[in-house]
């Protein structure tokens, strides 16, 4: 499974989710999140991380001219787009991006099947509420073209596994506070699911 750390805010807390294994890194361009990081200092950030590693920018509520521009300047791999969006705005993107499930009912699992998505839990703030999915409303879903997002920790990481997933997302459930990562429970988030 891989491995997406959200809401980086700092060039240290970046690297030592590298060093501890992370797959990918997720940088939160929506204000009103306490992750909220400006492009201006994503791009410092980017700019000396190592390679192999994606690089994904959340956007929300936001037009594609804003999400193309913002991916060109800041370097970044991935946008994840973390709202309702039309076919027209899916068109008018020059990046590469993955859609986002915000799921409310078992149903919602399986929008987009036959892409690669991000199943995250219903919550009013776009995510880092640390809320849970039940995991029941994968039972009997091929689950290996989907991210899981929502309330994981080194503690319930355990339980994710044997579905399958493509990957997983975490946030809040590695965190001193928010936005200010904790190294000890990066490191052991990365190795339950690396293991």
């Amino acid at each position: 499974m891989r491995v997406k750390i959200c809401g980086i805010t700092t060039l240290e807390d970046a690297l030592n989710a590298i060093k501890c294994g992370a797959d990918a890194l997720g940088f939160v361009f929506y204000e009103k999140s306490p992750r909220y990081i400006s492009p201006e200092i994503a791009k410092q950030i980017i700019s000396k991380l190592p390679p192999f590693v994606e690089k994904v920018g959340l956007f929300v509520d936001c037009d594609a001219l804003h999400v193309n521009s913002t991916c060109k300047d800041c370097k970044l791999t991935l946008a994840q787009i973390h709202f309702e969006a039309d076919e027209a705005f899916f068109e008018a993107l020059q990046v590469p991006y993955i859609k986002v499930v915000r799921a409310s009912k078992k149903e919602d699992v399986l929008r987009f099947s036959d892409e690669y998505r991000l199943v995250d839990a219903m919550v009013q703030s776009y995510g880092g509420e640390g809320k849970r999915i039940d995991l029941r409303w994968f039972d009997g879903v091929d689950c290996s073209k989907i991210i899981l997002a929502g309330g994981l920790d080194a503690q319930n990481i355990l339980q994710v596994k044997p579905y399958g997933f493509y990957g997983v997302d975490v946030s809040s459930g590695v965190e001193k506070s928010k936005g200010v990562k904790d190294s000890d429970k990066v490191a052991l988030f990365i190795q339950r699911v690396k293991a």
